[in-house]
C-alpha cells in the first residue's frame, strides 16, 4: 500500500494515477477518515496520560478526596473505552480504504483502457511462414497424442486438460530448462508452498480484489496461489533484512491455480486460459532505490527474453497501459509470443515492479547505511509458464507431415528427441 503521508502530500497525483488505472477509490473519504483517526488517537492518548497522572496522585489525597477521584477515574476509564471503540471502527474503515488505493504509476505508463492499448516496444524474431495449412496446438496435440482435453474435462471440468507422452515431456523440459537458466544466473532456487494464509495474499495485493480468481480452502483458511510470487515475496515478511543481504534474487517452480472468473467464453479452446498450470517465477527483493529498481526491472525482462531467444520463438515486448496495469504495479512489461492459431501475439510473461507497495503490506524492511529502517522494493517476472508456452512451441515448430520439431535447447531434457511424431499404432 502507499504511505498515507504520500497520499496526503501528493493527493492529486494519486487521484490521477487511480484514474489512469481506471480504479475507483474515494480518496476524499480516506483523508476525512484519516483526520478522524488522528484526532481520536490524540484524544485517547491524552486521556490515558491524564488517567495515569491522576492515578499516581491518589496517594496524596485525603480519604474523602480519594473516593471522589476514584469515582471520577472510573468515569474517565469508561470514556476512554468508548473512545477506543470509536477509534477501532475508524481504524477498520481506514485500513479498508488504504487497501483500495492503487500504486502510483510511472510517468512512462501509457494511457489506455485494456491490453489493446498496450504499446509495443520491440519485436524479436520473425513469425514462421508455412507452405502448408498450419494446424493449431489442439489438433496437433491430439494427433501426436500429446494433449487430451476431453478426458481432462471428464476428470475435472472445463478448462482442465491432460498432457501425455511427448506433451508431458515437453512441458517438463521447458520448465526445467527455464529453471536451470535462472539458477545459472545466480538466482536462489526455492521450493515453496502453493497453499498460503491470507496475510500473504493481502501482502502481495492479490486480496482484496482478487478473491474471485483464487481457489480457497475455507475449512483450513488457506488459498491456492496463482503464482509463486506470493510465497516468494512473502518469504521474509515481518522481518528486518541486513543491507548486505540485498538484493534477494529467488526463483521457484510451482503449481498455480486460477479460477479465471469473468472469462466465460473467452479463449475456451485449448491451453491458453486454464485453471491449473506450472510456472517458473523470478522474484527480486531489493533496497529502496528508484533507479536501481528500473535497472533490475530491465534485467528480469532480459532474463525472460533470453529464454525466448534460446527457444527461438518470435515475440514482442509491450509497455502495459494504465487500464491493464493493475492496482499494485508501478510499471509492467509483458512479453507476448507469436501464436499462429491466434494470428497474433499472446501474453506469456509479465514483469512488474512495485516499489514498496507490497513490502509495506508485508512489513518487509531493511536497515540502510545510516541504520534507518526502510521498506524494500519488490519485483517479479515469469520465466516460463506451461502449458501456455506449449502453444507457440507446438505451433511454430510444426512441420508439413504433422510432426513437431523440438527446439535444440530442449533436446537434452527430452533424451535427445529431435522430432515429435505420431505414435505408432
Amino acid at each position: 500500500m502507499l504511505d498515507i503521508k504520500v497520499i496526503r502530500d501528493e493527493l492529486e497525483a494519486v487521484r490521477a494515477g487511480a484514474a489512469l488505472k481506471r480504479i475507483e477509490v474515494d480518496l476524499d473519504r480516506l483523508v476525512a477518515v484519516d483526520d478522524r483517526r488522528r484526532s481520536l488517537i490524540r484524544a485517547v492518548e491524552d486521556a490515558k496520560a491524564e488517567q495515569r497522572r491522576r492515578s499516581k496522585a491518589l496517594g496524596k489525597l485525603s480519604p474523602e478526596e480519594r473516593a471522589q477521584e476514584v469515582a471520577a477515574l472510573g468515569e474517565l476509564k469508561a470514556s476512554i473505552q468508548t473512545e477506543e471503540g470509536s477509534l477501532q471502527a475508524v481504524l477498520d474503515e481506514f485500513e479498508a480504504l488504504m487497501l483500495q488505493v492503487p500504486n502510483l504509476p510511472a510517468a512512462e505508463v501509457p494511457p489506455g483502457a485494456d491490453d489493446g492499448d498496450n504499446v509495443e516496444l520491440r519485436r524479436v524474431g520473425e513469425p514462421p511462414h508455412f507452405d502448408f495449412e498450419a494446424r493449431d496446438h489442439v489438433d496437433l496435440g491430439r494427433s501426436l497424442r500429446m494433449i487430451d482435453i476431453e478426458r481432462g474435462v471428464k476428470l475435472s471440468g472445463t478448462r482442465f486438460y491432460v498432457l501425455r507422452g511427448a506433451g508431458a515431456l515437453l512441458h517438463r523440459a521447458v520448465l526445467a530448462f527455464a529453471f536451470d537458466q535462472m539458477v545459472s544466473k545466480g538466482f536462489e532456487p526455492m521450493e515453496v508452498p502453493v497453499l498460503v494464509r491470507d496475510p500473504a495474499m493481502f501482502g502481495t495485493a492479490y486480496f482484496p480484489g482478487g478473491e474471485e480468481q483464487a481457489y480457497r480452502l475455507d475449512k483450513d483458511q488457506l488459498n491456492l496461489v496463482g503464482t509463486a510470487e506470493v510465497p516468494l515475496t512473502s518469504f521474509r515478511s515481518e522481518e528486518i533484512l541486513d543491507l548486505e543481504e540485498l538484493p534477494l534474487r529467488m526463483v521457484a517452480q510451482s503449481a498455480c491455480f486460477r479460477r479465471e472468473a469473468g472469462a466465460a467464453g473467452k479463449d475456451t479452446r485449448g491451453l491458453y486460459r486454464i485453471h491449473q498450470f506450472q510456472k517458473v517465477e523470478q522474484v527480486v527483493v531489493m533496497r529502496a532505490d528508484e533507479e536501481a529498481s528500473r535497472v533490475e526491472h530491465d534485467a528480469i525482462v532480459a532474463n525472460a527474453e533470453d529464454i525466448m531467444q534460446r527457444l527461438e520463438l518470435p515475440y514482442r515486448v509491450v509497455n502495459v497501459c494504465g487500464g491493464d496495469l493493475g492496482q499494485p504495479q508501478v510499471q509492467k512489461f509483458d512479453i507476448e509470443t507469436w501464436m499462429p492459431s491466434r494470428g497474433g501475439y499472446g501474453e506469456t510473461h509479465s514483469a512488474s515492479r512495485f516499489h514498496d507497495f507490497q513490502s509495506r503490506r508485508l512489513n518487509l524492511r531493511y536497515r540502510d547505511e545510516d541504520g534507518k529502517l526502510r521498506f524494500c522494493h519488490t519485483l517479479n517476472n515469469t520465466v516460463a509458464a506451461s502449458p501456455r508456452i506449449l502453444i507457440p512451441l507446438i505451433e511454430n515448430y510444426q512441420q508439413a507431415d504433422g510432426s513437431v520439431r523440438v527446439p535444440a535447447v530442449l533436446r537434452p531434457y527430452m533424451g535427445g528427441l529431435e522430432v515429435i511424431e505420431p505414435p505408432a499404432g
